[in-house]
């Protein structure tokens, strides 16, 4: 496989690469729970000074409405998306009343399903829409799952440089056809290869047991009130996290060979009923309950580590998009927030994943049959809930390969992806970020993941003790870096521009929510 991406990048007029890749859009989305001072999950409505989360472009909510989802624009350099992310944390403390952002993917102390409150965006179909979509997938799975934060990195490479490639290539499809297929791939072998990402910079090997309900066998005890995996990266994206076992058992099957099979198989989740899901009813006392009973109300329901996007016209439904402009973007989801930076991720971080989404473009990426598809699900399971375990065998090709062989690998192969992006620089900053996570392979007592558990073992910390105290540090670091009076009013006109543009949304609907539902489904 080395030879193979040497061979590949050989092939690449190395300086036109470059100059095309200057202009590659990086964006974030980074969720993070409002909590009150005591960590416990916050009661209270979205803060009207942070505009309206319908609307608003950049500041909005999640699945419930103490779960705050902070989205930047896409730019071409990370110090911007990082800067622009670093502000919106700053006008969103100055907003918020005695309460505080949660440090961590894992939640805060809950108390019961009740007491998440689910998202609210106001009295238009379009917001009846998302509240009623957020009921069932509190139905499907129970809301204490969707409390769970993470941190979306959405990336883009610019038609510059897609032309260049595909003249490398020689590949004559058109070049809608061309892009998205490349992205397919891409997607292929990021869930191929995507186990890295939980093993790196996972950081949820512990959780509150107020997230289980009831004790599972697969974690232990830590604390009086906490529960870990010895040897767990990422708890979020284990199968006590993240999970659509629910569908697979209904029927989902998506299928990533291309992207007329993708957009065919979720269309056929969204339009197929489940019986399993009558039980909840749809209006109920005058409360729509969910969507439809189909095994997934919309597109959003299916969870996965990676997605094909394309931007949304209006209330467009993201399969018609998709199948309409092709892919637009790649959306990487298996982040857990680093607890150890403020704003959830650092430099050092997007800067390794663009080398791996780099590598994961330009390696050769065959359709995949079944038997690799339980291959990848088995592996990114494993290495979330065991990855740290020195004796960690993952399957590939249908034998068994240490984790720290096969990461080695990965890493080897990743250097020519950072020498292409570093080449002529100032600095190989690309091959430096590159080394400092390679070293996490061979001491994984480095990783976030053993970080913070061996600081809740020398501090005899809870769970809920180690993020409420990291949480504190973050608001402490935020509030001795107040706006800008000019940046301040920006942000306060753009959040009182989305309350305006609500209300102009509410005053224009004309249509019952029941017709609203079935011209949304009916696109075509």
């Amino acid at each position: 496989m080395e030879s193979k991406i040497n061979n590949r990048i050989l092939q690449l007029p190395s300086g036109d690469i470059r100059n095309a890749l200057r202009g590659r859009k990086v964006g974030l989305e980074k969720e993070s729970l409002r909590v009150n001072a005591e960590g416990h999950i916050a009661q209270t409505r979205h803060p009207l000074g942070l505009g309206s989360a319908l609307t608003h472009p950049s500041i909005t909510t999640d699945y419930s409405e103490a779960l705050l989802e902070l989205v930047t624009p896409p730019f071409e350099h990370f110090a911007q998306t990082l800067d622009y992310l670093d502000d919106i944390h700053r006008f969103v403390y100055e907003k918020m009343d005695n309460e505080i952002l949660w440090a961590t993917s894992m939640p805060c102390v809950i108390d019961g399903d009740e007491s998440i409150r689910i998202a609210e965006y106001g009295s238009s179909n379009a917001a009846k829409m998302k509240s009623a979509y957020r009921r069932g997938l509190g139905h499907r799975y129970g809301r204490t799952m969707q409390a769970i934060a993470g941190v979306h990195y959405n990336y883009s490479y610019p038609i510059e440089f897609w032309r260049l490639y595909q003249d490398v290539l020689d590949d004559s499809r058109d070049s809608q056809t061309f892009i998205s297929e490349s992205y397919m791939g891409m997607v292929r072998n990021l869930q191929r290869y995507g186990w890295l990402v939980p093993y790196l910079f996972g950081a949820s090997p512990a959780i509150c047991e107020s997230f289980l309900g009831a004790t599972p066998i697969s974690l232990e005890k830590l604390f009086k009130h906490s529960y870990y995996g010895r040897f767990a990266t990422s708890l979020r994206v284990s199968d006590i996290g993240y999970q659509n076992n629910k569908e697979d058992k209904a029927g989902v099957n998506v299928n990533y060979n291309s992207l007329q099979s993708y957009v065919a198989s979720l269309g056929s989740a969204i339009s197929t009923p489940s019986p399993q899901y009558e039980k909840y009813g749809l209006n109920v006392d005058g409360e729509w309950q969910q969507l439809n009973y189909n095994i997934l109300q919309i597109e959003n329901e299916f969870y996965s580590s990676v997605r094909p996007k394309q931007i949304l016209d209006g209330e467009e439904k993201p399969t018609l998009a998709l199948a309409r402009r092709g892919v637009a973007y790649i959306e990487l989801r298996s982040l857990d927030v680093n607890v150890y930076e403020p704003i959830g991720i650092n430099d050092e971080q997007m800067r390794f994943l663009e080398s791996f989404l780099l590598l994961n473009l330009l390696l050769p990426s065959d359709p995949y049959d079944d038997r690799e598809l339980v291959e990848i699900k088995y592996n990114l399971n494993e290495v979330a809930g065991r990855g740290r375990d020195p004796e960690l065998k993952l399957r590939r090709g249908g034998e068994e390969v240490l984790l720290r062989d096969w990461a080695s690998e990965i890493f080897d192969q990743m250097s020519f992806a950072c020498d292409l992006l570093d080449k002529d620089g100032e600095k190989p900053i690309y091959c430096s970020a590159l080394q400092q996570q390679r070293a996490k392979i061979e001491e994984p007592e480095m990783t976030p993941s053993a970080r913070i558990l061996a600081e809740m073992i020398e501090n005899k910390e809870e769970f809920a003790e180690f993020s409420l105290r990291l949480s504190k540090q973050h608001q402490e670091w935020f509030a001795k870096r107040p706006l800008e009076a000019e940046s301040r009013s920006q942000y306060e006109r753009q959040a009182q521009q989305s309350i305006q543009r609500q209300h102009e949304i509410e005053k224009m609907d004309s249509l019952s929510f029941e017709q609203f539902l079935q011209n949304y489904f009916e696109q075509n």
